[in-house]
């Protein structure tokens, strides 16, 4: 089940969903829509090792925009902290972005239960596409569970990505055994 507006709004005033800043015309029938932050970043190196780890360079996103091109993979985050204590997020990309052929998560759609952070987004594009900081981005969506939660995601020692940040955050994936 998805949360409607109403229900989204409800579990703010319970502290079970929080959003910062909110707005309250940025509130849809059934999700919130998310803005891009002032940063990009891009991995140093050509070629990304998953044994290793990956050292990304940020920069700032100027007030004129910034030109994203094909060739390149960029990690954008949303100016907006969320948490979620009692529901699985899911980010979308807005409809209007997708037009313009700009893709916001390459597989990483869904946070979970006890996600509390800006999101990294993993951005690529069709075309050349200038993008400017503030810019409406994506849409996070509430869906609510069933049975209890053993092991919330700000709770569990091997979160990889529970350190509060409002800056793009590299693949972590060389903290896995493998």
């Amino acid at each position: 089940m998805i949360l409607t507006d109403q229900e989204i709004l409800n579990y703010m005033d319970k502290g079970l969903i929080k959003i910062e800043p909110f707005n309250l015309s940025c509130l849809g029938t059934n999700s919130y829509d998310v803005h891009l932050g002032s940063t990009l970043a891009l991995y140093e190196s050509d070629i990304l090792d998953a044994k290793v780890h990956n050292k990304i360079k940020s920069f700032e996103i100027p007030d004129e925009g910034y030109v994203l091109t094909p060739d390149q993979f960029y990690l954008g985050v949303t100016q907006e902290y969320t948490e979620t204590h009692a529901h699985v997020p899911f980010l979308e990309g807005k409809s209007s972005i997708g037009r313009l052929g700009i893709d916001i998560h390459a597989t990483a759609g869904k946070g979970d239960v006890g996600f509390c952070n800006h999101w990294t987004l993993e951005i690529s594009v069709k075309k050349p596409v200038r993008v400017y900081k503030g810019m409406p981005i994506g849409q996070v969506i509430y869906f609510a569970i069933q049975g209890d939660i053993i092991n919330a995601y700000n709770k569990k020692a091997s979160a990889k990505y529970n350190d509060k940040t409002a800056y793009p955050v590299e693949s972590m994936m060389f903290k896995n055994k493998f």
